[in-house]
């Protein structure tokens, strides 16, 4: 097997195999190869399949943004679909329609991807559509018009969604005057003033070979998308460019303890408690995600039996983790009835003191290990979900780690790391440094003294 050297140290024309059928995770081979203009195609071959899942993963995403232009991501996300030099919008939607595929894309704080799911049979299509899409734009005026009402449109569905509106305050509070506290989607006045100019030039200046990553899974044969890729993008795969470095946040994110109320006429109290994490090329990551499946990941986890199954506070709760190339924050949410607000507030600041002081039983971390281990082997069912392992992998990181690799990192996990980072983390005196609330409250000051007290 060749060196497994990282993709944008790779020379541009050579071909990498990253894993063998011989190394495990399901007999898959896994190959890398970087083109001319710096384009990484990364495949992933399953025998047994009988799809394929095409993703265009490009490095840019809302940080990339400068303030006047938020949001300029994502909406040159949903102009791309409105047409290219070959097809319009209606024969991008009848082409993927009639081999029965989907054909979507979504933002990012840190990425953009465009990915088509089909027949192994139409992965020919499914290479055009995607490579059509993203290069070929025409991005007329009239079509940023149309698509600037259905972003607005976006944003005030966010903003009907209470779990919606409450998550991108958070971000922004816990990040406040970071490029990646604003929200993907942008603002009212943001969109509404974004010129069709400002968004071609987004596009032109952004959107370059080396900061992207092809990314192939399913009934695939390497040589075969290669040229499938050189047929679609001819001329474009040229010039010296090599691929892009992985993503290194240079910006330290402060935070501070602040409490923030978003009034609104809800039946129920939605909050949002959290505090500082880690960046996602920390090496403590994988002990991260142990922590939080055993706080909040699961029926069996702390919080979940604290709040909901012991004193029936909520019907939701969890935790979760964000890592960005910088920083990252861990999250604890809850949905409640106005009156058990408090409550609420106040068991999750105990059950995190406990695990910052205590950490967690053996029994805790190998639930938690067990949960992360079958979610990602159970996941690999789906090529496109190895598909977004192959592309995020590459762009964030460089380099391929397989299945078997990530199960041995959890693995290797013990209690004892688990309770060390939960120190590291979790003892910030009085606990969560962020709380944020949606719900039907006027003024701060109706809030329960519990949620004062988590920045006081």
């Amino acid at each position: 097997m060749a060196p497994r050297i990282p993709g944008h140290e790779q020379p541009v024309g050579s071909t990498r195999t990253l894993e063998s059928a011989s190394d495990g995770a399901g007999g898959s081979l896994v190959k890398r190869t970087v083109l001319p203009g710096g384009l990484r195609v990364v495949t992933e071959s399953v025998p047994g399949v009988r799809s394929a899942t095409v993703g265009l993963w490009v490095g840019i995403g809302s940080r990339d943004e400068r303030p006047d232009v938020a949001g300029a991501a994502h909406y040159l996300e949903h102009l791309l679909f409105k047409g290219t030099a070959s097809r319009d919008a209606t024969q991008i939607a009848e082409e993927i329609d009639a081999v029965g595929g989907e054909f979507n894309a979504f933002t990012a704080k840190e990425h953009t991807c465009y990915y088509a799911q089909v027949l192994d049979e139409d992965l020919p299509l499914a290479v055009d559509l995607v490579t059509d899409v993203v290069f070929g734009a025409r991005c007329a005026d009239s079509d940023v018009d149309t698509e600037r009402s259905v972003v607005l449109e976006e944003i005030a569905m966010r903003d009907d969604d209470p779990e919606d509106l409450l998550h991108d305050t958070f971000v922004e509070t816990i990040l406040d005057g970071h490029a990646l506290g604003r929200s993907v989607l942008g603002t009212e006045a943001s969109i509404t003033g974004m010129s069709p100019v400002a968004l071609r030039g987004f596009y032109q200046r952004r959107y370059r070979l080396p900061k992207m990553v092809l990314a192939v899974a399913g009934n695939v044969e390497h040589g075969r998308v290669l040229r499938l890729v050189r047929k679609t993008l001819r001329d474009r795969l040229s010039g010296p460019g090599t691929p892009a470095a992985p993503r290194k946040g240079r910006a330290r994110v402060r935070t501070s303890r602040k409490l923030v109320l978003r009034p609104d006429d809800t039946e129920q109290a939605h909050v949002m408690l959290g505090l500082p994490a880690l960046s996602r090329h920390d090496e403590r990551r994988f002990t991260l995600s142990v922590l939080n499946a055993a706080l909040g990941g699961g029926m069996s986890s702390r919080l979940f039996q604290e709040i909901r199954e012991r004193r029936g506070l909520a019907y939701q709760v969890y935790s979760s983790v964000a890592s960005y190339a910088d920083t990252g924050h861990l999250a604890v949410y809850a949905g409640c009835q106005p009156e058990r607000l408090g409550e609420v507030t106040a068991v999750t600041r105990q059950v995190l003191a406990e695990v910052a002081e205590d950490g967690l039983s053996e029994a805790e971390v190998a639930r938690a290990k067990g949960q992360l281990r079958g979610g990602l082997v159970l996941g690999m069912e789906d090529t496109a979900s190895r598909m977004t392992r192959l592309g995020k992998n590459e762009l964030n990181y460089g380099h391929y780690l397989s299945v078997t690799d990530t199960v041995a990192r959890i693995d290797a996990v013990t209690a004892e790391d688990v309770a060390a980072l939960a120190r590291a983390l979790l003892r910030t005196p009085g606990g969560p440094t962020t709380a944020v609330v949606v719900g039907p409250y006027a003024h701060d000051d109706d809030l329960p003294k519990e949620l004062h007290e988590v920045i006081a």
